[in-house]
Order: C-alpha cells, then sequence, then structure tokens
C-alpha cells in the first residue's frame, strides 16, 4: 500500500519536469523571408541556412519596425519581408512563438559598438565602452537580458566588444539586443 503515494511522488515530478521543458525562451537572428498574415506567421531564414516559423500572437512586441507602414503589402506589425531581425521567442511542443522582434536592419533600432565595461544580467544593466573612450549604459529588457549575448564567457566580459541594438525612452537607452561584435 505504501508504494501508491511514491508512485504519485515520481509520477507528479515527471510531469512538472515535462512541462517546464516544454516552455523554453531563446532568441535567433536572421531575415524574414515570408509574412502570412492569415495563419499570423513569419519565416525567418538564419544566417546558417536555418529556418524557422514563428507565430505572431497579440502580444508580441515588435521593435524599431516602421509601424506606420503596416498596411502596407508584405508588411506585418510593422515588419517586412527581407526585415535583418532577432526574433525573441518560447517553445511550446513542437510551436515556436515570438515573444518580441527586434528590427536591427539599417535605420532601424540604434545601434553602438563598444567594449564591455559591465554586465549584469540580474539588475538588467550593461555598461560599454566606446571607442571614442565614452561609456554608456543600457537597461537591458527582459528578453536582452536572458536571450542576448549568449556566447559571453562569464569572467571575460570586460575584454569582449559588442554590438547593442537599442532606443531610447525618457532619456535612457533600452538595451533589446547586443551580441558580439565580428
Amino acid at each position: 500500500m505504501n508504494r501508491h503515494p511514491v508512485c504519485l511522488l515520481l509520477l507528479a515530478i515527471w510531469s512538472v519536469s515535462v512541462f517546464a521543458a516544454d516552455d523554453v525562451a531563446t532568441a535567433v537572428e536572421g531575415t524574414v523571408r515570408k509574412i502570412d498574415r492569415s495563419a499570423k506567421t513569419i519565416a525567418v531564414e538564419t544566417a546558417d541556412g536555418g529556418a524557422h516559423i514563428f507565430k505572431l500572437a497579440d502580444r508580441t512586441a515588435v521593435h524599431g519596425a516602421d509601424a506606420t507602414e503596416t498596411s502596407a503589402k508584405g508588411m506585418y506589425h510593422g515588419l517586412k519581408e527581407g526585415s535583418h531581425v532577432v526574433v525573441h521567442y518560447a517553445i511550446k511542443g513542437k510551436e515556436e512563438t515570438a515573444e518580441e522582434i527586434d528590427d536591427i536592419g539599417k535605420g532601424a533600432l540604434n545601434m553602438t559598438e563598444g567594449t564591455v565595461a559591465a554586465l549584469d544580467r540580474g539588475a538588467k544593466t550593461m555598461s560599454v565602452k566606446t571607442a571614442e573612450g565614452t561609456e554608456e549604459t543600457f537597461h537591458l529588457t527582459v528578453t536582452a537580458a536572458q536571450d542576448s549575448g549568449k556566447d559571453i564567457v562569464k569572467g571575460a566580459e570586460k575584454t569582449t566588444r559588442v554590438t547593442v541594438y537599442y532606443t531610447e525612452k525618457a532619456g535612457q537607452k533600452i538595451a533589446h539586443f547586443f551580441k558580439k561584435a565580428i
């Protein structure tokens, strides 16, 4: 009789681990190849030739895209085919849902390059020393703190050159995405 509570406990632990692994957040950089308004999806091709189909939800935030042109053919949420984007997404089962999309193409978000002076993902802040010798401080969005610059090794941040894509709001620089500079 004592086996039933143990079995139930093991079943509960297994089901929690299965569902926890089913909702993963990550980011991918690529080019929008197709927009399907009726299916509410975008197809993004990555630099390595990979392809992703992202579901767009009502909550999907889009930064840097020209929202004034949302009714133009081939546009959706201000995005257009050919846009260079970073898609922050969650995976649930086999479906990839875009949580936030950053248009990082020419003329979209502001961009700066420099060397990381400080990076605190917990506090969602980052400081970058530019080539001119100035230090710029950025507030990281939740997705930038979680998904960006994953290839930046802890302890080596201060020697890493980065490119930061950001917007400005109320005098603060808000970083939506950053990556190692090439």
